[in-house]
């Protein structure tokens, strides 16, 4: 006796948007099982990773901070998702388009106008797409996969970074720490709350969503990524290039996490450091299939990461959880989610073979 997978008819869409709040629970429950096995405490973990960090009034501003590069990278690959195209490496965009971006601080220091933050935007899009170019190219003229080349090039960015601010870039008068000089106002962003650390780039992640979510809903564009992704032959007969779908998917996902790096080094860091890469571009990965591939789910996918960004800090202080703590609750919960995904699309079958006279 065999079993085998056999594909479910269409779930309903009760059971896809229940799948990231069951995968939630389960992540708590097992979470806590976990490190209540190796001798922390499992029920403080989750208490003070998934709650307390909202029912403390002045850390809703850190989730804010946390949040909004997740809601951007994220919205950027589930664009790239949809089409089928795996960027893994969307960290190393986010890493270029902050370079790109402390670049132009740097080559404005001590200029003001309000047209320095834009013209940063712009080079960090620009810095990201062309550095998401690069698997785009491999992989439509050579065949190359573009998981293992978005992915290799994320340490290449890593290491860029290492030499930018202990050589060309090093602030001189930083008493030989490896970083820039501090960006001048103008390439700062404002807050927007004032008494707190809520920057403009908060409410414009939630902007670049609407709006990714309204193009990906009633464009053509959007159309045609669905269709690829999911019909590619489908799509030849409609007229849609897939090469042309995957250069697409690709400069749109990196272009936005180079304006997530832009955000970034112009808001809570305000300089480069070696510390920049923070592997929101990995996080954003689970944000986008937790937020069911949809801009506005991933706003949501993203604010429950932020949680656990946050809340991962203060159980470092209050019950002595190790640093990794929030990525391995991070981990669970995809694993939960794409268990519950199969789950719903498959089911297992019991397979009975019959006796050779039989078949005969």
């Amino acid at each position: 006796m065999q079993f085998r997978l056999e594909k479910r008819p269409q779930p309903s869409r009760l059971m896809l948007y229940a799948a990231p709040i069951l995968a939630v629970i389960l992540t708590m429950l097992v979470g806590g099982a976990i490190f209540s096995a190796i001798g922390y405490d499992g029920p403080g973990a989750v208490r003070e990773i998934f709650i307390t960090p909202l029912v403390t009034s002045y850390k809703w501003q850190d989730l804010g901070i946390k949040a909004a590069p997740l809601i951007i990278i994220g919205v950027g690959l589930a664009v790239s998702y949809r089409a089928n195209v795996w960027n893994i490496g969307a960290e190393g965009q986010y890493v270029v388009g902050g370079v790109c971006a402390t670049g132009v601080a740097l080559a404005t220091y001590g200029m003001t106008g309000w047209w320095i933050l834009p013209l940063m935007a712009l080079a960090g899009v620009a810095g990201g797409a062309a550095y998401a170019a690069i698997p785009a190219l491999l992989r439509t003229r050579l065949g190359v996969n573009e998981i293992l080349t978005s992915l290799m090039l994320t340490y290449a960015s890593v290491q860029l970074v290492y030499y930018l601010v202990r050589a060309p870039w090093k602030d001189p008068m930083g008493m030989g720490f490896p970083q820039t000089r501090i960006f001048s106002e103008a390439a700062r962003l404002p807050t927007i709350i004032p008494g707190t650390i809520v920057h403009l780039g908060v409410p414009i992640a939630i902007l670049v969503a609407l709006i990714v979510w309204f193009v990906m809903a009633r464009s053509l564009f959007g159309f045609q990524v669905r269709v690829v992704g999911a019909a590619p032959h489908a799509a030849r007969y409609g007229g849609f290039s897939e090469n042309r779908t995957i250069w697409l998917a690709l400069l749109v996902s990196g272009g936005l996490a180079g304006l997530a790096g832009m955000l970034e080094v112009a808001g809570p860091f305000q300089r480069l450091v070696p510390g920049f890469p923070t592997n929101y571009g990995f996080t954003a990965i689970i944000a986008a299939f937790l937020g069911r591939l949809d801009p506005l789910g991933v706003i949501f996918a993203s604010i429950v990461l932020a949680i656990t960004f946050v809340g991962g800090e203060m159980a470092q202080t209050t019950i002595g959880l190790p640093a990794a703590a929030a990525g391995i609750f991070q981990a669970m919960m995809l694993f939960f989610l794409l268990a519950g995904d199969l789950l719903i699309r498959y089911r297992l079958k019991r397979v009975t073979h019959q006796p050779t006279e039989a078949r005969a």
